[in-house]
């Protein structure tokens, strides 16, 4: 099997992948001949939280190449860490942070390569960097991260989860701003209730024997769940027979702290709950129109007597 391609867009790259480390220090990356997939699916995690994005190539990559006799798809598990690490080293355009921006190298690639290779028996995704240090001089670093190819049979095995049709599909404010918010209730609560309607109201909310508290928007957008090409709603009015009912999910504040990290890669975010079930978040990479994909999180509900 052969893979090679020119990460164009590394800041983007990224930020998906610094979102999806908060989450699984492990994930699955499946590259077929038009779209890479992200997938985070152990059950060890957090609340059961899964993650399921798929990324178009020519929104990341150029010089895109793959062969494989398994129709030209390469599935691999790798550390999320290492593959933040060879990112974060290409260049310091990787993160607006000035914290990152201080730890990063002293010179900028002009060319991040990124390909499959084999070292010491050990398969790997080397990424060599060609560029230009701030002395003026000529830089090549390569840096190399571990990786277990996975077999076709176990591919086969990958199932994304199962939901019911949503009751109430609504467009998120901005997440930080929901982050900023929950990360206040956090100290507060285990649990948080979602809650929405089909005619703008979005709530989230924490009821224990001591406080209770909510936060509330009106005005969102409520998408419908028209599924078209893409695995992912459009935005549209929802028409419902009863938009006023309040449908929820309880979720473990710490599970929706870590899908809120996503707030570094979003743009637009549609939050899809079903009630006593799970909450179904599609986070979009870029202006909805054009998005060069989506991360999809799968937060299930919580069992909690007190609400």
């Amino acid at each position: 099997m052969r893979f090679r391609a020119t990460v164009e867009n590394v800041p983007i790259f990224f930020r998906i992948i610094q979102a999806v480390e908060k989450l699984q220090k492990k994930c699955i990356i499946k590259f077929t001949e038009n779209e890479m997939h992200i997938i985070c699916n152990d059950d060890a995690n957090e609340g059961g939280i899964q993650v399921w994005s798929v990324v178009k190539v020519d929104s990341i990559f150029t010089n895109y190449r793959i062969q494989s006799n398994a129709e030209n798809k390469i599935t691999v598990t790798l550390s999320t860490e290492a593959l933040l690490s060879a990112l974060r080293s290409s260049s310091s355009s990787a993160s607006s942070s000035s914290v990152a921006a201080a730890i990063l190298p002293t010179y900028d690639a002009d060319e991040l390569v990124m390909k499959l290779a084999k070292k010491n028996d050990q398969a790997v995704l080397s990424f060599e960097m060609f560029g230009v240090s701030r002395t003026g001089r000529k830089v090549r670093v390569a840096h190399d991260v571990r990786i277990d190819v996975m077999r076709p049979s176990e591919v086969e095995k990958l199932r994304e989860p199962l939901c019911p049709d949503p009751d109430a599909t609504i467009l998120l404010p901005q997440l930080q701003k929901m982050r900023t918010i929950v990360e206040r209730l956090r100290p507060l609560a285990d649990v948080l209730a979602l809650k929405a309607n089909n005619k703008g109201k979005l709530q989230v909310a924490i009821s224990t024997d001591t406080v209770k508290l909510e936060t509330q928007w009106i005005g969102c957008a409520n998408p419908s769940m028209r599924q078209a090409d893409e695995n992912a709603p459009e935005l549209e009015v929802l028409e419902n027979p009863n938009p006023e009912k309040i449908f929820h999910v309880h979720v473990s504040i710490r599970s929706f702290l870590k899908f809120l990290n996503s707030h570094v890669v979003s743009t637009t975010t549609i939050a899809c709950i079903c009630q006593n079930h799970c909450a179904i978040m599609y986070v979009y990479i870029g202006d909805v129109a054009d998005a060069g994909g989506v991360l999809t999180f799968y937060i299930p509900t919580v069992i909690d007597d007190d609400n």
